[in-house]
């Protein structure tokens, strides 16, 4: 979505923000910076509350304190600060939203923010309903955010839908993909739409192929219990790599509402074809970086993948015959995430017979982080007497235009929360749309078909994602 200029951007309204999980990283890392980032962009007022919920022993200075780490220094964190309280109590059980409800008794706008495992997604929204702190009056709003993953296959992610959309209703729901926050992906609607050369050729006449990574050099860290109930498809596909392709895919919305541009969206997902268990096992590609088993918290025997590539067809008008690779992994050569869409070649070689018969493709790269910006590969002529052609590029870096570092990529998300823009957080249907379309692959695994490769620390991935491309005459974007 085009972001409104900066001038031109409301203060949100009055509200509290209750963050379940209020002691956790979540909380600490990225939503309160983010929080006060707009306190200090003059996006929220000093109307704005934050209540934490959280287990630990504790008091509000406690709370406060252990924000100070991550929060910006500046004056209007101070005062945002003092509007900090901490409740403690276990939200296993009925007592804290009583306790809650007190708390918010003279409180009309809430945003209830779910910074906790995701077990307790569903029980918590139940929890709210019942105790009717989700009820909403004339002017008012009573919001919940859900963390992912939201569900672990699509069975999972039906039945938590089904739990949730039957306490609150789907207006009031704000399933989060912090993707989503990033000014670069929201970006491609805009190089898509706004520039009618680019939409012109955006179609199967003319495009390729289209690659969608995310890499990333770090590998599981602390954080083996969850991957290695999670691995990389569950923790990255369904979710952040399917909305870039959404994006990459969708037909352009009537208008730039949040139901508009979210059909366009869930329609590209719907129209992944399924694939066959034949295709699920040549189609998908898993990697486990080695030492992976003996991380703190991982089964020594895991055959977890902390690495995967698909090849995924979209079958509509637009895309018929262009297919999709996606990969993501950790431990890899570097941190990485972009969109390479490859163009078809030139129909007939005016250069043959010459030392350029071979031209490489043109190629629209979106750099989504780091060195975000946008590279347009092609060719000219080399000078010189002989005719050689050699591939340039145009680049456009937003480091070199706009400042827009220092943010945790929540800015925006929270933001819309409080405005009610539901614009870049998923739907019902696009969350169970992403899931079918991976059950296929986490069947066939199940079912021990799609061995788990091998791969070194800093590599590019296991070798069987590079046949996978050249199987089809192609090969992947270099990673870095």
């Amino acid at each position: 979505m085009a972001r409104r200029a900066k001038e031109t951007l409301k203060q949100a309204p009055a509200a509290t923000l209750v963050i379940f999980g209020g002691t956790g990283d979540l909380a600490r890392r990225l939503l309160v910076p983010a929080i006060a980032h707009l306190c200090g962009d003059g996006l929220i007022g000093d109307d704005l509350h934050i209540i934490g919920i959280g287990s630990r022993e504790g008091n509000d200075e406690d709370l406060r304190a252990g924000f100070d780490e991550f929060a910006p220094k500046t004056e209007c964190w101070q005062r945002l600060r003092g509007r900090i309280t901490y409740l403690q109590g276990d939200f296993t059980r009925q007592q804290i939203f009583q306790d809650l409800k007190g708390k918010l008794y003279d409180q009309a706008n809430v945003v209830f923010y779910l910074a906790t495992p995701a077990q307790f997604f569903g029980p918590i929204v139940e929890s709210l309903a019942s105790a009717g702190l989700m009820e909403e009056t004339e002017g008012t709003f009573r919001r919940v955010a859900v963390e992912k993953p939201f569900g672990h296959d699509l069975a999972s992610a039906r039945a938590l839908n089904k739990q949730i959309l039957a306490a609150v209703d789907e207006s009031q729901v704000y399933r989060i993909d912090h993707f989503l926050g990033k000014e670069t992906v929201q970006n491609i609607m805009v190089a898509r739409f706004a520039n009618p050369w680019i939409e012109a050729i955006w179609n199967n006449r003319y495009i390729d192929s289209v690659q969608i990574t995310a890499a990333e050099a770090i590998d599981v860290g602390t954080r083996g219990a969850f991957y290695d109930a999670t691995g990389a498809l569950r923790d990255m596909v369904p979710n952040h790599l399917f909305q870039l392709m959404a994006m990459v895919g969708m037909e352009p919305p009537n208008e730039l509402t949040a139901d508009a541009i979210r059909t366009e969206k869930a329609k590209v997902l719907g129209a992944v074809r399924e694939p066959t268990p034949a295709e699920a096992k040549a189609d998908g590609v898993r990697g486990q970086y080695q030492g992976y088993r003996k991380t703190a918290d991982v089964n020594p025997k895991s055959n977890v993948e902390t690495y995967v590539a698909l090849k995924l067809w979209v079958d509509t008008w637009r895309w018929a015959g262009v297919p999709f690779y996606l990969r993501t992994g950790k431990a890899l050569k570097a941190r990485d995430t972009e969109v390479v869409v490859t163009f078809k070649p030139v129909p007939l070689s005016l250069f043959r017979n010459t030392p350029v018969a071979d031209l490489p493709p043109n190629r629209l790269v979106l750099q989504l982080q780091p060195n975000e910006g946008i590279d347009l590969d092609f060719m000219v002529k080399q000078p010189g007497p002989k005719m050689q052609a050699v591939p340039v590029a145009l680049d456009f870096k937003y480091a070199d235009r706009f400042e827009i570092g220092g943010r945790t990529g929540y800015e925006t998300l929270l933001y819309d929360m409080l405005l009610g823009d539901q614009t870049l957080f998923q739907r019902a249907d696009q969350i169970e749309a992403g899931w079918a379309a991976v059950q296929p692959f986490l069947d066939a695994w199940a079912k021990g078909k799609g061995k788990v490769e091998t791969y070194k620390r800093g590599s590019v991935g296991p070798a069987g994602a590079a046949e996978l491309l050249e199987r089809d005459g192609r090969e992947w974007h270099a990673i870095g």
